[in-house]
């Protein structure tokens, strides 16, 4: 469903730097606010399935990542 409405020039403004600085796009991002405020999507219970190492997260993603980084490198330079 495509849904269109007016908002200030200021709301549109940081709600495109808001989108970019997290990396999706302006209707991604608002879609997903409403979702957050309606209550379709719980930050928390979302944080705890990322760490729950179910298909959608990998518990351990942000540990070590430097090294993790680095070991890559070093194995793309070496072969």
């Amino acid at each position: 469903m495509a849904l269109s409405i007016q908002i200030d020039p200021i709301l549109e403004a940081q709600i495109a730097q808001e989108a970019k600085r997290l990396g999706m796009s302006e209707a991604d991002f608002v879609k997903d606010t409403l979702e957050r405020a309606l209550g379709f999507k719980n930050p928390y219970q979302l944080l705890q399935q990322v760490r729950s190492g179910t298909p959608t997260g990998d518990p351990n993603a942000s540990e070590n990542t430097g090294e993790k980084f680095k070991a890559k490198l070093h194995a793309q330079h070496t072969s």
